[in-house]
């Protein structure tokens, strides 16, 4: 099989006060030698085996390359730069067609919550192979019962003598099944008050009495897994934040997972999949204005990223300007794969035939689209409840 090219020899060697318009280049021409044309013209019909294989290699050429972790500091093996050069990445990556990397969920969501919350040691022993692509991280949070009531978990840990026991079940955990790691948010009292119950877990994935079983999607890809926990045994060292201090953890992981690196992430996805719309499955022009539209929209994804960032320091607006993106990115990925797979040519037949079937699930996953409105109205609108 080909694979990503491998990646040129030296980093990036970018600092602070570097120019974002120059890194932008400076990362558009890099890209554009690290990106294969294999994963250009097949990505969104290769097999899942292929898929993974190439996003985890694609981490190693970031780590390489010296573009993983450009917002995360120096002292604990980022890039030092900022939420800016975040977003300017994903723009050179949208226009190379560039693949979301397998550590993803490490990245962006694992390593600033460390960094938030963690132990040093716990900094020193994470940190590094997430961004080096050497561990790849999933987040065990919903359960079959639960739905979107986070702090409704059931997942029970036990105090032993040196740590926990953990019994219970998470579903719906993304790429388990090639993952080292795990963000566990579990009950750690029973009777304690609601919230003041949980706890979070840095769970290690082949620990004994962990099982998986694979949940097949309509799309035919099987990156889900039910997973479940049968007396695993966690260590003290593992807990992040403290016990019964899960939910303000978990807050944390789901600002960045809804917020605007996340955002700048799904932007690539759009941009790649409205640059095929626009360069061939639409020339004919019998959807012109649909498609500008789309295209217009698919910009002001990247337009709102821009906007979070420049809001950075002031936390209220912060969160006001990343609250929707997650709403707007996943109804808009539904909206452009609807017609892509009403016109699409015949070369790109299977590649819309997935993205149509995947993108059903983006206004549920990484909570669901009803939940995000409620937050939106009520957090930052004002509105009753």
């Amino acid at each position: 099989m080909t694979t990503l090219a491998s990646a040129q020899a030296g980093t990036a060697g970018h600092d602070t006060g570097h120019d974002i318009a120059l890194f932008e280049a400076e990362a558009s021409k890099w890209l554009q030698a690290n990106v294969s044309q294999y994963w250009r013209e097949n990505r969104g019909a290769l097999s899942e085996t292929e898929e993974v294989k190439i996003r985890g290699e694609w981490d190693r050429i970031l780590y390489a390359g010296g573009y993983s972790g450009l917002s995360i500091p120096r002292e604990y093996g980022g890039q030092g730069l900022g939420l800016a050069h975040e977003v300017a990445f994903a723009s050179a990556a949208a226009r190379a067609q560039a693949p979301d990397a397998l550590g993803r969920i490490g990245r962006i969501l694992t390593a600033p919550t460390l960094i938030e919350h963690g132990t040093q040691e716990q900094k020193d022993k994470y940190l590094n192979p997430i961004l080096s692509g050497e561990h790849v991280w999933c987040q065990g949070f919903s359960e079959p019962a639960s739905g979107s009531d986070l702090a409704n978990v059931k997942t029970l840990a036990t105090k032993v003598d040196g740590g926990y026991t953990v019994r219970g079940r998470k579903t719906w955990t993304s790429y388990s099944a090639y993952s080292h790691r795990c963000l566990l948010l579990v009950r750690t009292d029973a009777n304690a008050p609601r919230y003041k119950n949980l706890s979070l877990f840095l769970a290690d994935m082949k620990s004994p009495g962990i099982s998986l079983s694979p949940i097949k999607q309509i799309s035919g890809s099987q990156h889900f897994s039910e997973t479940d926990f049968d007396d695993v045994f966690i260590p003290d060292s593992d807990v992040l934040g403290g016990e019964g201090n899960g939910w303000g953890v978990s807050m944390t992981i789901l600002k960045n997972e809804r917020g605007s690196v996340e955002g700048a992430v799904r932007y690539i996805e759009l941009r790649a999949d409205m640059d095929l719309l626009v360069n061939c499955c639409a020339r004919n022009g019998e959807y012109k204005e649909l498609i500008q539209s789309l295209d217009t929209r698919t910009e002001l994804v990247k337009w709102q990223v821009s906007k979070s960032v420049a809001r950075e320091d002031d936390q209220v607006k912060f969160f006001s300007a990343t609250a929707g993106l997650k709403v707007y990115w996943s109804d808009l990925w539904k909206e452009i794969a609807n017609l892509g797979i009403k016109i699409s040519c015949t070369s790109h037949r299977a590649h819309w035939r997935h993205q149509y079937l995947e993108s059903r699930s983006a206004s549920i996953y990484s909570g669901t689209n009803e939940i995000q409105r409620n937050i939106v109205a009520e957090r930052v609108l004002g509105l009753p409840k």
